[in-house]
């Protein structure tokens, strides 16, 4: 992956209300955005971005296109991200929230075949502060600097980065990695990405409840990653008997604490840093750094 200030982006569905407003935000924060994609809407300019029916047609036009930001009704996503495979594009973000879980393993089989980086369904997407923003960072939180972020949550990204940034640690790249059930990049394709990224000197993994995606990074950090990595993992302070819709499972406090023993365990085994709450972690990073 090799994002910079010029890199090529469209936002397919531009013309819709929130589409419109995240695309003129990524543009404001240097976002080099060449087109949008509206179906039976090309040869229209909205808002000074020049809008195609296809993304082969905003291809042919502007040459290679390296991202799509994809805001559109969950069930029209499908269609456009393999669209956008199809016309080369290798980055996909995808805003919406609420994607079938079954167009979503049909986008990430084509996604693997083609080689193709998914990021999302329902999250803020990628931000490289002041220089790029594909999605919806609110960029106040963030600033330049050396600490790479990945996270589950978007607004705990958020909070995240505002408790680095308050500290004067700044951060070289932040993902959200989406909230729904089946979403693409995982915590280890970005730990690999940061971990050969020459911008970033040390990440920051946001865990949450749900799933088996921590554990499986502390033990890919222990084995893999050579630079240092700091965990926290949110919900040791659940309610009881609380629904947790974003990781769809029901279940009481105890489980819930059952749950984060082991994942705090699994990342103290590996000699990672755990905070226990966010407001810990520029301490531990300056420990670290």
């Amino acid at each position: 992956m090799n994002l910079t200030k010029y890199s090529k982006v469209i936002v397919q569905g531009v013309t819709e209300k929130i589409s419109t407003q995240i695309a003129l935000t990524m543009r404001s924060c240097g976002t080099n955005v060449v087109a949008g994609i509206s179906p039976g809407e090309g040869g229209e300019e909205w808002l000074g971005i020049p809008v195609f029916s296809l993304v082969e047609q905003a291809v042919a036009k502007m040459g290679v296109i390296d991202t799509s930001v994809i805001v559109m009704p969950a069930y029209q996503v499908l269609d456009a991200a393999l669209e956008a495979i199809t016309s080369g594009l290798k980055q996909i973000v995808i805003i919406t929230e609420g994607v079938p879980p079954l167009d979503m393993v049909k986008l990430l089989r084509k996604a693997e075949t083609t080689e193709t980086l998914i990021v999302g369904p329902n999250c803020a997407g990628i931000i490289i502060p002041e220089k790029l923003l594909l999605g919806t960072h609110p960029t106040q939180f963030y600033t330049p600097g050396p600490i790479g972020i990945i996270s589950r949550s978007n607004t705990l990204t958020y909070e995240v980065a505002w408790e680095l940034t308050r500290s004067r640690l700044g951060q070289s790249i932040c993902v959200s990695l989406g909230c729904d059930p089946i979403v693409g990049s995982s915590f280890l394709q970005w730990l690999q990405i940061l971990d050969e990224d020459d911008q970033t000197e040390l990440i920051v993994l946001v865990g949450e409840v749900g799933g088996v995606a921590e554990e499986l990074a502390a033990s890919y950090i222990s084995e893999t990653i050579d630079k240092p990595v700091i965990a926290y993992i949110a919900g040791t302070c659940a309610p009881i008997n609380q629904n947790y819709s974003p990781v769809n499972c029901l279940i009481s406090n105890k489980v819930v604490r059952e749950i984060e023993s082991e994942r705090t365990g699994a990342f103290e085994g590996a000699n990672i840093p755990v905070a226990k709450r966010p407001s810990d972690i520029p301490s531990l990073v300056r420990n670290l750094l």
